[in-house]
Order: C-alpha cells, then sequence, then structure tokens
C-alpha cells in the first residue's frame, strides 16, 4: 500500500500518534504537483485508488480560496488523469463532500442527481470536483467497460464526520475537545445549524464496499453515492455540543460566538436511500453511540492510553457490530 499526501496539519495528529508497523509506503508530497502524482501511479501501479486528498475546511477556503480550488478541482483532475495515463487502474473512489450539493437551505434531503453547486469557496470546489469526476468517467473510464477490464470511478458525498484523532483547526468536534482538555469554555459559531453526523468508519467501510464492488467489475457501482446518518441523527451544533459536554463531564460549558462570521449553510441533509437499496447499507452507529466513542478515544489518549491501540480496537469493534447487523443479529 502507498500513500501521498502533505505533511500532518495539526500537532498532534492520529497520522503520527496511529502509524507504528503499519506497512504503509507514505510519500510526502501535493497533488497539485501533476508530474509528482503522475511518477507515485506510475513507480507504485496500484490496482484501487482512494482520492481523499483535499482542502477539506469551510472556513480556511475563505481565506485560501484559490488554494482550495487548485487542491479539490485540479488535485482531482491531476489524481483521474494520472490513472487514465497508466492504464491499469481497476477502481477509483473519489471522496468530494454532502457541501456539493446546491444549498437551498430546504428540509428535504439531497439525492445523488441534484445539482451541484456551493456558496462558498470550498463547497463550489466541491461541486465542481464532482463535475470533474463525472467527466472523466463518461470520458475516459465509461461503466460499460468496467465488466471488461476497464476502469470504475464512483464519487462519494458523506455527510459529517468525526471520530477520535480529528485534530483540525475550525471544526466543531475538534475544537470542542481541545477546549475541554484545556479546561475552557468552547465557542460556538452556529449552534443551530444542522448537520448529517456520522463516525468516521461508517463512510471508510463504505469507500470500501464501493471499491470492493468495482473491483468485481460490477459497472452499477461506477456512479456518485451519498453516505450519511438517518433523519433522526441529522442534529443541529448545539445538540451535539450539549450531548459531547454532558459525555465529557463539563454540562453547559460552552459560549455561542458573537463575533463575524462568513457564511456557512444552515441546513443540510442526505438521502441515502440509493445506498440502502443498491449496497444493503445503512449506519451501524447511532449519533449518541458515535460521541461516546469519541470520549472513549479522547480521554483514553489523554490519559497516556496507546493510540492505536485504542484505534484498532474501535476498528474491530465497528468491524463486528457492522457484521451482526448484515447477519440480522442486532
Amino acid at each position: 500500500m502507498t500513500g501521498l499526501s502533505l505533511a500532518p496539519p495539526s500537532e498532534p495528529n492520529l497520522f503520527e500518534q496511529a502509524r507504528v508497523n503499519t506497512g504503509i509506503t507514505h510519500i510526502i508530497g501535493d497533488v497539485r504537483d501533476a508530474s509528482l502524482v503522475l511518477d507515485v501511479v506510475n513507480n507504485y501501479c496500484p490496482q484501487v485508488i482512494f482520492h481523499l486528498a483535499a482542502q477539506p475546511l469551510v472556513r480556511y477556503g475563505y481565506v485560501e480560496p484559490v488554494e482550495t480550488f487548485a487542491t479539490n478541482v485540479l488535485g482531482t483532475a491531476h489524481v483521474l488523469d494520472a490513472a487514465r495515463r497508466q492504464g491499469e487502474v481497476r477502481a477509483i473512489v473519489s471522496v468530494t463532500s454532502d457541501k456539493c450539493y446546491e444549498n437551498r437551505e430546504w428540509v428535504w434531503p439531497y439525492r445523488e442527481n441534484d445539482p451541484m453547486g456551493g456558496h462558498d469557496p470550498y463547497s463550489a470546489s466541491k461541486g465542481a470536483a464532482e463535475l470533474v469526476i463525472a467527466s472523466y468517467r463518461d470520458s475516459f473510464f465509461p461503466a460499460v467497460g468496467l465488466a471488461k477490464g476497464g476502469t470504475g470511478l464512483a464519487s462519494v458525498r458523506a455527510g459529517n464526520v468525526i471520530g477520535g484523532g480529528d485534530w483540525a483547526t475550525d471544526r466543531l468536534v475538534p475544537d470542542l475537545i481541545r477546549a475541554f482538555l484545556a479546561g475552557e469554555t468552547p465557542m460556538i459559531r452556529s449552534p443551530r445549524s444542522v448537520r448529517p453526523w456520522q463516525h468516521v468508519l461508517e463512510a471508510v467501510f463504505a469507500y470500501l464496499d464501493i471499491a470492493e464492488r468495482l473491483i468485481k467489475g460490477d459497472s452499477h457501482f461506477a456512479e456518485a453515492w451519498n453516505f450519511g446518518p438517518g433523519e433522526d441523527d441529522t442534529q443541529s451544533v448545539a445538540w451535539i455540543v450539549e450531548k459531547l459536554a454532558n459525555l465529557w463531564g463539563v454540562p453547559g460549558q460552552w459560549q455561542q460566538f458573537d463575533g463575524e462570521i462568513p457564511h456557512e449553510a444552515h441546513l443540510l441533509k442526505l438521502d441515502c436511500a440509493k445506498a440502502r437499496i443498491m449496497l444493503g447499507w445503512q449506519p451501524t452507529l447511532r449519533l449518541a453511540q458515535a460521541l461516546e466513542w469519541i470520549v472513549e478515544w479522547h480521554q483514553s489518549t489523554a490519559s497516556g492510553g496507546d493510540a492505536r491501540r485504542i484505534t484498532l480496537d474501535q476498528i474491530e469493534r465497528f468491524a463486528n457490530l457492522k457484521n451482526q447487523a448484515t447477519q440480522g443479529n442486532v
């Protein structure tokens, strides 16, 4: 296995915390460098590519919009074009975002065939990346050729992923954890905003499922896919803050930020009926459980626990729960 990414952007970071004897060749580099991306694909000849490299933060997109578009749009084109030129890749799973849709602030969840869009640079870059993916699929990786040894290309649009080990700035759960660990009162920007929250392992296992089906040559899966929680786990920021604070043991310890903030969507829901019907997919953890796992992860590591061990333990527990649900035992 081979990975290409920038150096870890935060300290601490899960890359260093859990990176022990992984057996993965890791290359520090930038997907904006087309020649580097092509060299890596040519040198390592992957059968499957998971394209997750991105500028992933809405607020940073306002600060560095050109970098955001270059990374998320051109970076995606560089990865897909390297696969096209190399010619031996069997499956590509390209990760975009639930924010790729033209958000109309309505109560209905967005489906895979709804229009792409985006008010802010980050969201617009993800919508544009989806157009790039669709163009490459239609032009170079047609689904009809998958059964004959061609390349299967799917895009995946996950809801707001949360989990232990996320230390990104300007992201709700990491900001809360940092404040709790420091004994500070967290400042919350948009408590009434509603998002489709889910544990990161929900998304990871879904991506693996899509890749496996592409490798098997099933053209039905070379499409766009939504992965998100059920309707009752699409909750407000305030709900997340209160639940997480209670689990941590500091109930009520937050304040609303009263300064100026850039525009972000207030209401966002995903329709995952396609994944339920065609993949038999459904969320494994309820949102309350996901928050419990996050507190478990961070409190364990904060008290000296091994980050790699707790991460692997949660992956194993998640896999077991998913298998039990698939077999109808839960």
